[in-house]
């Protein structure tokens, strides 16, 4: 098994409390994926994990958002 780690995504396009929760749903979908804490003011998700990074970004874009692994 993978180490668990924390990454932080930054996500485009969250506008509100709904989009919060459609992109908390989307990663907490991702196998491997243990913990999320999605911030809406900073357009930001982390993530705890042991799963690949780039399913976690492609769950986002099956959801109409945009992201990338912060800097």
């Amino acid at each position: 098994m993978s180490e668990t780690r924390e990454t932080v995504l930054r996500v485009d396009g969250m506008t509100c409390g709904h989009c919060v929760r459609h992109v908390e749903e989307a990663l907490r979908s991702v196998a491997g994926v243990e913990d999320v804490e999605v911030r809406l003011e900073a357009g930001e998700a982390r993530v705890r994990h042991a799963g690949s990074v780039e399913a976690m970004l492609a769950a986002l874009r099956d959801e109409g958002y945009e992201g990338a692994e912060a800097a």
